[in-house]
């Protein structure tokens, strides 16, 4: 046999005992499932509490695993359907809404914080500056809508027939700017402020764009918002002694020191 075919023979057999010892050796420890939670949230703010959070939870055990999604429909179909154990993002306006046109049966399990819903502009300084026929964009999903014209109503920039969570385009009885409005997806908002007179922003998207409803708002609802949001689960699980450890650390002193020190006034602890 040449000298270079046996030195590729030997080669090739020193690798097949590589591998048969590296298949043979330790592998790496997986999470233990009956100790993890899988938690859905959108990037900010709500995966960043639960980072925050998740040092402190390994240590008493538990395990979660955070999976972030930029919308607000995938999040609950996921939870309903039991392929993630909860989800932290939404308001209870918006989790009856989506449960109703679903059909699911999510429920709430704790509430954490509001985000104070703001409205932004690019092109004007106060909201009196906007002008007659300005375009106006507001999220598409029905509770937003609602929460957006309340604020409007509430600022006296439009009038609403029987103002509440349900009240839609239809329901303007005044609008004395003949303001122009837009619905669009949430998660969009922000892309498009510079092309609008004025955006109606949820504060987790305006937050991920780098604005402060208490800083960079021409008008946002103040501490006594009732939009709550809330970790949400399933009839099944919110009992469940992982589900409650988790709702305990995210109402707890140090949840809320964080929210008040990282989110100065843009996210505001509700427990």
């Amino acid at each position: 046999m040449e000298p270079f075919m046996v030195a590729r023979r030997a080669i090739l057999v020193l690798g097949l005992a590589a591998m048969t010892l590296a298949a043979c050796g330790p592998k790496e420890p997986k999470a233990d499932a009956a100790n993890t939670l899988i938690v859905a949230a959108t990037a900010v703010p709500h995966a960043e509490v639960l980072e925050f959070i998740k040092p402190k939870l390994a240590a008493e055990g538990l395990n979660i695993e955070i999976k972030v999604f930029n919308d607000y429909v995938q999040p609950n179909t996921q939870v309903a359907e039991k392929r993630i154990d909860v989800s932290y993002f939404q308001t209870l306006p918006y989790l009856e809404d989506f449960n109703r046109d679903h059909g699911t049966n999510l429920v709430t399990i704790t509430g954490v914080h509001v985000e104070p819903i703001g409205a932004y502009s690019t092109k004007w300084k106060s909201i009196a500056e906007v002008p007659n026929g300005a375009t106006v964009a507001i999220p598409n999903d029905a509770s937003t809508e609602a929460r957006s014209l309340l604020l409007l109503a509430r600022n006296n920039i439009i009038t609403l027939k029987n103002a509440s969570d349900l009240s839609t385009l239809k329901d303007i009885t005044s609008n004395p700017k003949n303001l122009k409005f837009k619905e669009l997806e949430a998660p969009a908002l922000p892309r498009i402020l510079n092309q609008v007179d004025l955006a109606v922003i949820n504060t987790n998207y305006a937050l991920d764009a780098k604005l402060n409803p208490s800083k960079d708002a021409l008008i946002a609802e103040d501490k006594t918002s009732p939009y709550v949001n809330y970790l949400v689960g399933r009839p099944d699980n919110k009992d469940d002694p992982r589900v409650q450890k988790l709702a305990a650390a995210l109402t707890s002193p140090d949840v809320k020191a964080f929210l008040e020190k990282k989110y100065a006034g843009a996210v505001v602890p509700a427990f």
